[in-house]
């Protein structure tokens, strides 16, 4: 019996450096199905209630996207919770020191 896949979608502010890679390396992990999108109105993917809805876990990069979800989706965040990575924006799509601090956010896939 095979167990259905993880859905984790990862948050930040525009969707271009950040979340798109915490999708890409937790997508290489067997049974995690990975999704990114931007909280900003110029967001690559902007973020949505149906992302929302269809994600069993959510992590942002920074405590004011977290504030902004928690006050916008609130309804839908019931059992939900929002973790925060804590990762700053100062790193480009795939940077391998953002990669390493993706990858140490989850030891329970990267041990």
């Amino acid at each position: 019996m095979t167990s259905k896949p993880v859905k984790l979608l990862f948050v930040c502010s525009r969707n271009r450096w950040r979340s798109p890679t915490a999708e890409a390396v937790l997508n290489q992990v067997d049974g995690v199905t990975a999704i990114s999108a931007g909280i900003n109105h110029d967001a690559e993917t902007p973020l949505s209630g149906d992302l929302i809805e269809w994600a069993d876990r959510i992590y942002v990069m920074e405590t004011a996207h977290k504030k902004k979800i928690e006050r916008e989706y609130a309804t839908l965040l019931k059992r939900k919770p929002v973790r925060n990575l804590a990762i700053p924006d100062n790193y480009r799509f795939m940077d391998e020191a953002l990669v390493t601090r993706i990858r140490a956010r989850f030891p329970e896939y990267f041990a």
